[in-house]
């Protein structure tokens, strides 16, 4: 028979104190969920969560060895917070909000945002449609006011001040707080979207805001991240800007996949707009929260991650030289031109393609580029216009080292054929000249090329035919683009096919006038350096590129890596490439460069180049001069080459100056300078 279990006063303590502990914890519990249930239920729902997206900041831009160009600083945004400005149903709070802002941003001489594509006449007593916001405008009458396409600019007003309630205000005011109304509407204003008011306001208007903020209902202060420039005047074509994305610009990036926010800052032009998709910040989420006592806590749910950092092959003394030199070169000439300076100079390492400075005359200051638009957008000299990368001229000179390559690989001459130079040619009753003082009137392609003798290119072109002259232009990569990151304009080869679109009939003549670059063929200073370039290296056609590398924003990873990009091997023998140098080296060792180069470190080979164009000055038009210089060094091992264009210029040799200081500082100083590097030799 067994035993009975025996059960200790401290087991049965144990048993007794679990139950009364799950009996307190039940009774709490029940107390919660039901008694009190009502309660918590009202206090929870009091705590009010809200998310947000906020935009990454954009990667920064840096020289080949490091230097900044373009880098980020934190500043202030004036925005409006949807969940605690007046609702679409106050709009007359909304009014006052807005009217009161715009007076103090006006009264203190600050900027704010108005896209309204509708702006006051003259006389300010009416509207008129912005110029150039086509695209703009249609968007206002059909999807903002679903207003008819032909509606005017006085419909468009009027439909504005009945929507947003602005009947009592005079017509100058209700368009500026139509403006604001305008585009909350455009960027559909909300939660996960606030509206941007004025970007990179002072302290001291965001303090007046602040104390002022129980009027100010809704308006909130953000601190967001804006481009900061080393110096904005010395790269602006090519480094472009940022601003906020516009309907086309949503439109487009949503029909790619990307996501943008309808209030999304986007690179415009550029290096800014080119390497978008590098450059461009990982979107975070903030969340907000804010209990029923008006505590705010803030969270990140995903992170905001700060774009790549891409760097350039462009060297930041090297550009400051060049920048200077071109701007004081083309001012001195001047006083013998009847046309404004205007110009470019592109500098490129011949034995890999990367573009080490570029410059444009005139330019501006892309720092300031919203406060000058205006003035520069109607300026007579363009100076937002590329003239590296997007204007074409007729070569001049420069395009003989092509004719003679053409004959030279042809068999039509050899370094022994000679020509006389009588000053005069007559070709089926067309006569030509040449203008040069030759030491001797006899000479072969090297010497022709030194002394730039018309007659000998003449000659040349007799026996070859345009086709031919433009097969080598196109190997040498003359009249299409270059393949660089930047728009560039295409350019041309004249042809009997090009003059039969304009309706015109080809004559002989124009074979002869192409073969000295003066014909209809239209080239870039960018293809015109390239081709400098392949013939300077030995006949390898590299794709020009400002973009080095790029790395992530914590030089990490190598993301992209631009190595030289082989384009074309032209197949041009080395026997042709020499006998064409020599000519080029003469050029700057005793012929038209001579006095310019004399002090250089480094023999420089160069070809100077002068074309005529008509302008219309003070309403007459006029013929002027359009100056070139192509050249490279050293001549005997080259590493750089440099194309100089000058609108106006009497002639390509008036430019050696300019590239003179620039191999100056390449062969003297760059050598000698401690470049910055970042940790670890990333830029390497």
């Amino acid at each position: 028979m067994q035993n009975k279990p025996k059960y200790s006063k401290r087991g049965l303590a144990a048993v007794v104190a679990l139950c009364l502990i799950f009996g307190i914890f039940s009774g709490v519990l029940f107390k919660i969920q039901v008694i009190d249930g009502k309660e918590y239920a009202a206090a929870g729902s009091s705590i009010k969560v809200k998310t947000v997206k906020v935009e990454g900041a954009r990667g920064e831009i840096l020289d080949r060895n490091g230097n900044p160009l373009v880098t980020n600083r934190q500043g202030n945004s004036i925005i409006f917070d949807y969940s605690y400005f007046p609702s679409a149903k106050e709009q007359g709070k909304r009014n006052q909000i807005i009217g009161a802002l715009i007076s103090m941003f006006e009264q203190k001489g600050l900027p704010w945002i108005d896209n309204l594509p509708i702006v006051m006449t003259a006389d300010g007593k009416s509207v008129q449609f912005a110029p150039d916001r086509e695209k703009d405008i249609d968007e206002l009458r059909t999807e903002i006011l679903d207003l008819q396409n032909y509606a005017t600019a006085q419909n468009c007003m009027d439909a504005l001040i009945e929507k947003y309630e602005l009947q009592s205000l005079p017509l100058a005011q209700a368009r500026k707080v139509a403006s604001v109304c305008y585009e909350m509407r455009r960027i559909v204003f909300s939660v996960s979207t606030p509206y941007t008011f004025a970007d990179d306001v002072p302290i001291d208007v965001v303090a007046l805001i602040k104390e002022n903020s129980a009027f100010f209902l809704g308006v909130d202060v953000q601190i967001v991240s804006y481009r900061e420039y080393s110096d904005g005047t010395l790269m602006p074509h090519i480094l472009g800007r940022v601003g906020l994305i516009s309907a086309e610009e949503y439109q487009e990036k949503k029909e790619e996949g990307e996501k943008y926010a309808l209030n999304a800052v986007i690179g415009k032009e550029g290096i800014e707009s080119a390497m978008e998709s590098y450059l461009r910040g990982t979107i975070g989420v903030k969340t907000i929260s804010t209990d029923a006592d008006g505590k705010v806590t803030t969270d990140y749910s995903v992170d905001p991650e700060q774009g790549n950092t891409v760097v350039m092959t462009i060297d930041k003394n090297l550009q400051e030289v060049a920048k200077n030199a071109l701007s004081k070169g083309l001012e001195a000439l001047r006083e013998d031109s009847m046309v404004d300076p205007a110009g470019a100079v592109i500098i490129q390492d011949v034995n890999n393609g990367e573009i080490l400075a570029s410059y444009s005359y005139p330019s501006y200051d892309v720092s300031t580029f919203s406060q000058d638009y205006k003035e520069l957008s109607t300026a007579t000299n363009s100076p937002l216009w590329n003239r590296a990368l997007m204007s074409t001229y007729s070569p001049g000179s420069t395009f003989k080292p092509c004719t003679a390559i053409c004959a030279l690989e042809e068999g039509l001459i050899t370094s022994g054929t000679y020509f006389r130079c009588t000053r005069a040619y007559t070709y089926l009753n067309h006569r030509f000249q040449c203008l040069q003082k030759h030491e001797s009137l006899t000479m072969n392609v090297v010497s022709a090329i030194n002394e730039s003798c018309n007659i000998f290119f003449y000659n040349v072109a007799e026996l070859t035919d345009i086709q031919t002259i433009n097969e080598y232009a196109a190997i040498l990569g003359l009249g299409s683009k270059t393949g660089i990151e930047l728009p560039e304009a295409t350019g041309r080869l004249d042809s009997p096919e090009y003059r039969a679109s304009l309706g015109q009939e080809w004559m002989p003549g124009f074979t002869l006038q192409n073969a000295i670059g003066n014909g209809g063929s239209m080239f870039s200073p960018v293809q015109l350096v390239n081709y400098c370039s392949t013939i300077a290296n030995g006949g390898t056609r590299y794709r020009p590129h400002f973009v080095k590398t790029v790395k992530s924003a914590d030089y990490d990873e190598t993301l992209l890596d631009n190595s030289a990009d082989i384009l074309l091997e032209t197949g041009i023998s080395q026997n042709t490439l020499s006998t064409v140098r020599r000519g080029m080296e003469l050029v700057g060792t005793i012929g038209y460069c001579k006095n310019a180069f004399k002090d250089l470190p480094v023999k420089a080979a160069a070809k100077t180049g002068t074309s005529q164009v008509d302008r219309k000055i003070n309403g007459v038009t006029v013929t002027t001069n359009n100056g070139f210089l192509i050249t490279y060094a050293p001549a005997e091992n080259p590493q750089i080459a440099i194309c100089i264009a000058a609108e106006g210029a009497g002639s390509g040799s008036s430019l050696a100056p300019i590239a003179a200081k620039i191999y100056d500082y390449y062969f003297n100083e760059m050598g000698n300078l401690d470049e910055p590097q970042l940790e670890g030799g990333l830029l390497q």
